[in-house]
């Protein structure tokens, strides 16, 4: 059967002499489906059309202003209908089978597609629109469609495991997958900012269990970075440097590599929570070099296989790539990868209650350093257990 075309192939990174390769195709109701291949994939080229017959996709959601916070809320009444926990001959994410119609046509390394259920899109600003203002006007009854686009990042076909437990040239196209699609949906109209993430785990929310993330590109500046932002304007734009300083530093550090480190943050909200850095100003994961990609394939899994082995079962968490704005604040917000989990035991979870779920306000279960001391002990087991298998 022929390959469906919808564009031309492209050679992105090169990892030991060979090229990660996108490809990109359309999905049978027109959406995007970027296929990308490993540096050492097995796969032909030639991909499978999509030969599905697709209700038309939803309509996009519409925001509505939280006149208490000024914050904007997408109503995105087409997600309640979504995929929930199906069985392993149904997953939407694995290849096509013949009794699989799913998302993804052929046999893949890495798949990125838009969702079919988006929170954000599929309509983007049009010419002569304005975007979400940055005012702080508020008002009663304030709406506006929720522009912007929301993608699915398959990792791998197999049908379960998490990007912990990737090979590290898998790894690497993820890395790869995700860094050019910051880029292009950063230039997408009406696109404020990127966040790439991972949910792992029923504990979590997840509704899925193959091995994926999805990227949120927000038509606007999120809550979380607006609150950044103002930390920076009383600070000053060293904030970044100075934090990464601080931790090199100090007991709360999991691992300094060349180019990232990762460790337990001072005022850790969450049991378990890990926050990995790069050594220099990175507005987002576009401007990372291949040797920064190719370190990160291999420090970030090793973190989170680190969190499993904390315990006799693995740990659910989110895994969010905090990037900069894409107009604004380029030179002083850093890339920031934070991982965070509720599991503060064996057998126990940390619920939001009311304190953190009503008033924003915190109270940590586990000392930071405890947390730290923990999860280095677990690199250095994990570490350990990779020099084992090298050398049998």
């Amino acid at each position: 059967m022929p390959s469906l075309p919808a564009g031309s192939s492209e050679d992105l990174s090169l990892v030991d002499g060979r090229p990660i390769v996108k490809r990109p195709h359309t999905l049978a109701d027109g959406r995007e489906l970027i296929y990308y291949d490993d540096a050492d994939t097995k796969l032909a080229p030639e991909r499978l059309p999509d030969e599905r017959v697709l209700d038309a996709r939803p309509p996009t959601a519409t925001m509505r202003q939280d006149v208490l916070t000024g914050e904007w809320i997408s109503i995105a009444a087409a997600r309640n209908n979504r995929v929930f926990l199906p069985p392993a001959n149904l997953d939407p994410l694995a290849p096509q089978a013949p009794d699989n119609p799913s998302e993804v046509p052929s046999r893949y390394d890495v798949a990125v597609f838009e969702n079919r259920s988006p929170s954000f899109g599929p309509a983007l600003l049009e010419p002569g629109e304005t975007p979400v203002p940055e005012d702080s006007a508020i008002g009663l009854g304030r709406s506006r469609a929720s522009i912007g686009r929301c993608e699915v990042v398959c990792f791998s076909p197999e049908r379960e495991g998490s990007f912990g437990s990737l090979p590290t040239s898998r790894a690497r196209t993820v890395i790869e997958a995700w860094a050019h699609r910051t880029a292009v949906l950063s230039g997408m109209p009406g696109i404020e900012q990127v966040f790439p993430f991972e949910n792992r785990g029923e504990q979590v929310g997840v509704t899925l269990h193959h091995p994926h993330g999805q990227i949120y590109s927000y038509p606007f500046i999120t809550p979380r970075t607006q609150r950044l932002i103002a930390s920076i304007d009383s600070y000053g734009p060293a904030l970044f440097a100075d934090i990464l300083a601080s931790e090199q530093a100090g007991d709360r550090m999991i691992v300094r590599g060349e180019h990232w480190s990762a460790f337990v943050p001072f005022a850790a909200r969450w049991p378990i929570e890990v926050h990995i850095l790069p050594h220099r100003q990175l507005p987002d994961l576009a401007a990372t070099t291949s040797d920064e990609r190719d370190e990160l394939a291999v420090l970030y899994p090793r973190v989170l296989r680190a969190l499993d082995g904390l315990y006799p079962t693995p740990t659910p968490y989110i895994a969010g790539w905090h990037q900069a704005p894409v107009h604004s604040h380029r030179d002083d917000i850093r890339l920031m990868l934070q991982i965070t989990s509720p599991r503060r035991a064996a057998d126990r979870l940390k619920f939001l209650a009311g304190s953190e779920s009503a008033m924003g306000a915190f109270i940590g279960d586990v000392p930071p350093e405890t947390t730290a001391e923990n999860l280095r002990a677990s690199y250095e087991r994990e570490i350990a257990s990779e020099e084992t298998l090298t050398n049998e």
